[in-house]
C-alpha cells in the first residue's frame, strides 16, 4: 500500500489503506481539529524528532474492554493499602513531560516530541485529553494520559518512578471508565504489560466497528 501525503485540507485516507506495519499517511499538522478527526477514524500520530508527522492505524489493534480488567492479587493489595493516592486531571503537563522523559528499555529517545506535548496540552485545555496521577508522599510517582471521545478512551503513554505507580493509575482509570460505561480503551499496539491486565488484540476492521458504536 502507498503511504499518503496529507494535503492542507482536513482529511485522512481510509485507515484500511494503511501498509502492513500500520503506517497510513505523512505530513499535516497537530491542530486540535486534525487530531480529533484522526482519533475518530482510528488513526493516531507517532513519530520522532527530525521526522515528519507520521499517522498510523495498526492491524491488529490492542484494546481493553473495561469489564475484562485483570488485577493481580499483589496489585490489589497495593491499591487496598493506599500506597498511592490517585487523582485525575490535576497534573496533566507534569504527566506528559514525565512520559516523554522516562527511559524505556530498547528505545532511544522519545516519540513524545515538544510539538506533541504542546498539542496534547491544548487538547487537555479543550477537555479532550486527560491524565491520571499516582502520588506518594506528595510527589508524583507515576501516571498516564490519553484522549476521551464519546465512549472510547485512547491511551497514549504512561510512566512510573515507583514500582506499581503506573499500574495503580491505569487500574483506577479502567474502573472509572467501567462505571461510566465506556466501551473500550485503545491500547494501540501489544505489550506484555497491557496483556497481563486483560488487553486483547482484535482486527482493525473489528476495532473500527467498535469505534463507530462508541462515538454514536
Amino acid at each position: 500500500m502507498p503511504v499518503f501525503r496529507l494535503p492542507e485540507e482536513l482529511i485522512f485516507p481510509s485507515p484500511e489503506l494503511a501498509d502492513e506495519d500500520g503506517l497510513l499517511a505523512v505530513g499535516g499538522d497537530l491542530s486540535e481539529e486534525r487530531l480529533l478527526l484522526a482519533y475518530s477514524m482510528g488513526i493516531f500520530p507517532w513519530y520522532s524528532d527530525g521526522s515528519p508527522i507520521l499517522w498510523w492505524s495498526p492491524d491488529p489493534r490492542l484494546v481493553l474492554i473495561p469489564g475484562d480488567l485483570k488485577v493481580s492479587r499483589s496489585l490489589r493489595q497495593v491499591l487496598k493499602k493506599g500506597i498511592f493516592t490517585v487523582t485525575m486531571n490535576t497534573a496533566f503537563e507534569e504527566v506528559i513531560r514525565n512520559c516523554a522523559e522516562i527511559s524505556r528499555e530498547g528505545q532511544q529517545g522519545t516519540w513524545i516530541t515538544g510539538e506533541m506535548i504542546d498539542a496534547y496540552i491544548r487538547l487537555h485545555r479543550a477537555g479532550y485529553a486527560h491524565s491520571v496521577e499516582s502520588w506518594q508522599n506528595g510527589e508524583l510517582a507515576g501516571g498516564l494520559y490519553g484522549i476521551a471521545l464519546g465512549k472510547a478512551f485512547f491511551g497514549e503513554s504512561m510512566f512510573a518512578k515507583k514500582s506499581n505507580a503506573s499500574k495503580a493509575a491505569f487500574v483506577t482509570l479502567v474502573e472509572n471508565l467501567h462505571t461510566l460505561h465506556y466501551h473500550f480503551i485503545d491500547c494501540q499496539v501489544a505489550t506484555a504489560h497491557l496483556r497481563s491486565l486483560g488487553a486483547k488484540e482484535i482486527t482493525r476492521k473489528k476495532f473500527l466497528q467498535m469505534l463507530k458504536k462508541a462515538l454514536q
